[in-house]
């Protein structure tokens, strides 16, 4: 390689580190904000995290706490003074309507199943649960047409709770007086697949006692009357 050839090659490369300097320069700082962005997003994120965590230890003390207590009235306004979120509020609330159902406080109870029923923030199930029990411990303050609409999206196929929802209908239908639709309803769960044994036996014996034929009871069953009627 000549002289020359070198002294280009040397002043070319002085040049592109000038250039590259120059760049650093003008540009760096969009490299270190990258930097900062992704070093505190990472912070914010940890620290986010150990917040979550610790409210939800602080609500599983307090809802423990709360439990202890002896009292359904006491243990009820404990529960309800809980200051919680998402799925560890909805079980705080849904303890705290089955004490007041114990109290005998219904329309508190449902008035906190509903506030579960209506938290978006809480999972499914807990809401589902939520609206199928404001319903069964709703007293005769709320009308029957009420209650139905309460249970309707409940007992959908492919809902959570649907054969309970269905159970449920079918018992608002026998404290209506139609006693055949109550008795169609009880059939038609006592032949569903998914039917638990309990569930199944329940509806047998509402049929038997509202008077339905014992034929009905038997149909795709497999079960002799005698059973049945066990």
């Amino acid at each position: 390689m000549s002289n020359s050839e070198s002294f280009i090659d040397e002043v070319s490369e002085e040049v592109r580190k000038d250039q590259l300097f120059g760049y650093m320069r003008k540009y760096g700082w969009i490299a270190v904000v990258l930097v900062l962005l992704v070093v505190g997003g990472t912070a914010l994120t940890e620290y986010r995290k150990a917040q979550a965590e610790n409210a939800a230890r602080a609500a599983g003390d307090e809802i423990l706490a709360a439990l202890e207590i002896d009292d359904d009235a006491a243990r009820a306004e404990a529960l309800q003074a809980i200051d919680a979120e998402g799925g560890a509020g909805a079980i705080t609330r849904l303890l705290a309507a089955s004490d007041l159902v114990e109290t005998e406080e219904t329309g508190a109870a449902v008035e906190a199943l509903e506030a579960v029923a209506m938290d978006e923030a809480a999972p499914e199930i807990y809401r589902e649960l939520a609206a199928l029990k404001a319903a069964m411990v709703a007293d005769d303050a709320t009308s029957i047409d009420e209650r139905r609409a309460m249970l309707a999206g409940l007992a959908k196929p492919g809902a959570t709770f649907r054969l309970i929802a269905q159970e449920q209908l079918a018992l608002l239908n026998v404290e209506a007086g139609d006693t055949e639709a109550a008795i169609d309803q009880f059939v038609a769960i006592s032949q569903d697949a998914e039917a638990t044994r309990g569930l199944r036996d329940r509806a047998f014996s509402m049929i038997v006692a509202l008077g339905g034929d014992i034929d009905a009871l038997v149909s795709n069953t497999g079960q002799t009357p005698t059973e049945v009627e066990q």
